[in-house]
């Protein structure tokens, strides 16, 4: 089996976001370790730290990851943001690295001056100063293909590939793919046959070794719609079939397979209890599953 599970709210601090998991049976979870929405993050206390690694070997759940903050870029040429985007980067990875999580999640970036084949060189660059700042580092760095909206970067896994080409395959590279953005950005997960094309397509490009994390969603635009909007499963122009498909291919046996869909109002941030939304996405995945 996959090992199913949810992106969690931290509100109250990092360990309750493994409550959530833990009330929800989640066997793999995704964090914000800071506000995706700021620069800056707050310092985790070495005591918060301590507690939020006790609680996920106690709960038995792993992996777990972390998704960057979506201010950063690193396809910008633009000098004091390129700058920032880098050094913010380096704090995921840092706050990765000390909470024991298996990586960083990063949209790859977008270009708005230039080519895009100039903005991929860009993102490369930009990762391998990173892993070289962490050369002793164990956590990854997981490009998110995207749905392709705007000008964002990393729709086809011809520019994952070539970004991988870019870093020589670094070993701390690997790659998530979410099924709201596959379908977005034209690849046909519906259909027995468009599921069988794209992942033999993403074994040819990229190599089934690098997938390392699912983001599980349902779409609410069509095939090809290039935007980039979350349902639940079986809710949406995905339908149930895709994820039996998924939850049931050995190839992924031991993928984690994190929801990020929508959550009851009011919920998420609240004291550490059972969010209906979640509950019912989580079960619908877990009667997918075949004996």
């Amino acid at each position: 089996m996959p090992r199913l599970g949810a992106h969690m709210s931290v509100a109250g601090g990092l360990p309750r976001a493994v409550e959530r998991a833990v009330v929800h049976r989640c066997e793999a979870l995704q964090i914000f370790a800071k506000n995706a929405s700021q620069w800056r993050g707050r310092e985790l206390p070495p005591a918060e730290i301590r507690e939020f690694r006790r609680r996920v070997a106690a709960s038995g759940i792993q992996p777990v990851v972390s998704h960057a903050s979506y201010l950063i870029n690193l396809a910008t040429p633009v000098r004091p943001l390129r700058r920032q985007s880098i050094e913010a980067m380096a704090d995921e990875i840092g706050r990765a690295e000390a909470l024991g999580l298996l990586g960083v999640v990063l949209h790859p970036g977008c270009y708005t001056i230039g080519s895009p084949d100039e903005a991929l060189g860009l993102i490369a660059e930009a990762l391998l100063e990173l892993l070289k700042a962490t050369r002793r580092g164990r956590a990854m760095i997981l490009l998110e293909h995207t749905a392709g909206q705007g000008t964002a970067l990393g729709s086809t896994f011809e520019q994952l590939a070539s970004i991988l080409a870019r870093t020589d395959g670094h070993r701390r590279i690997g790659v998530c793919l979410d099924t709201c953005h596959l379908l977005a950005s034209g690849y046909d997960l519906v259909s027995a046959e468009g599921y069988a094309a794209t992942f033999a397509g993403f074994e040819r490009l990229i190599g089934l070794e690098r997938l390392k994390a699912f983001h599980l969603n349902d779409s609410r635009t069509p095939l090809g719609s290039r935007v980039d909007r979350h349902t639940h499963i079986g809710a949406g122009h995905l339908g149930l079939a895709p994820f039996r498909r998924l939850v049931n291919d050995r190839r992924f046996r031991d993928l984690p397979m994190l929801l990020e869909t929508p959550k009851t109002e009011g919920n998420a941030r609240g004291a550490v209890a059972v969010d209906p939304l979640d509950e019912k996405n989580l079960d619908t995945l877990r009667s997918l599953v075949e004996p």
